[in-house]
């Protein structure tokens, strides 16, 4: 099951912060660093998304 955007987003959170305190080995942290884009792209993508939805939605309203 595809996780939300809010999950998303709080993975992206707790994936930084690991990024930021903990001592990672150059391969744990460039696993993490792959898997933030990935979010982040992931995020984008469903915004965007959203972004159409409602601009749709705004135009249909105006008819």
């Amino acid at each position: 099951m595809a996780l939300a955007l809010e999950d998303k987003l709080k993975r992206l959170e707790e994936t930084v912060k690991t990024l930021e305190v903990e001592d990672l080995t150059l391969e744990e942290a460039l696993k993490l660093y792959e898997e933030g884009l990935k979010l982040v792209k992931t995020c984008e993508e469903i915004l965007k998304s959203a972004r159409q939805r409602v601009e749709i939605l705004s135009w249909e309203g105006e008819i």
